[in-house]
């Protein structure tokens, strides 16, 4: 048991994208790449100045639910 709880506790703190899935998706507004984002668990689009969050392993690619980068970023 022990085992599977630290597994459980690895994947809340990095939830992970697909790698073939991101080669998949674009961000929504510019159709440009995302790269992936570990340490903040985002895909981030350069182009549009946004990261979209990934919850439970799901990018959810909404403008309305995305982060504003900052100019520093």
């Amino acid at each position: 048991m022990r085992g599977r709880h630290m597994a459980d506790e690895r994947d809340k703190k990095e939830p992970q994208v697909d790698p073939k899935l991101l080669e998949l998706l674009a961000c929504p507004l510019t159709k440009g790449p995302l790269s992936w984002d570990p340490e903040r668990g985002e895909l981030v689009s350069r182009l549009a100045r946004l990261a979209y969050p990934v919850r439970g392993g799901i990018p959810i690619m909404l403008p309305s639910e995305a982060r504003t980068l900052s100019e520093e970023t």
